[in-house]
């Protein structure tokens, strides 16, 4: 569906979204399993594994941090696919018109001065060069 307007804020392509039922059971699955994760990371953080508590080597409390860095390495992966496929699956494709313009026009130049401006004052032109050189210089 798209519309023939080419002012300041139509739509100019809609698509609607698929809304599969395979995506909607996969971010289900996906999110057991963050569940899942969320709370092996917060057992893990309340019984202190990378605490150091009830252990004598510094290995197994490198090894236990390095084990709560992965589940939440594997938190946030799975936060990342559950996002995507919802963006993905659940969400419209749309494009509204906006307004071109170049970069340059908004730092350096006022609207009303787009076309340019004479050299013939002096003055004016000085004035003119300091607003081109320092864009937030004020009068």
């Amino acid at each position: 569906m798209a519309s023939e307007g080419s002012t300041y804020g139509d739509i100019h392509r809609y698509e609607p979204p698929r809304e599969s039922t395979a995506a909607a059971v996969g971010i289900v699955l996906l999110t057991v399993i963050q569940v899942v994760l969320v709370g092996l990371f917060t057992y893990g953080m309340i019984a202190g594994w990378a605490s150091g508590v009830g252990t004598t080597l510094t290995v197994r409390l490198i090894e236990a941090n390095m084990f709560l860095g992965g589940v939440l390495t594997a938190i946030f992966i799975d936060l990342a696919f559950i996002m995507l496929l919802y963006r993905k699956e659940f969400l419209p494709d749309v494009m509204i018109v906006k307004k071109r313009r170049r970069k340059w026009e908004d730092l350096y130049v006022r609207q009303e001065d787009v076309d340019g401006e004479t050299m013939a004052d002096g003055e004016q032109f000085a004035e003119t060069f300091k607003r081109a050189v320092y864009p937030y210089y004020k009068k």
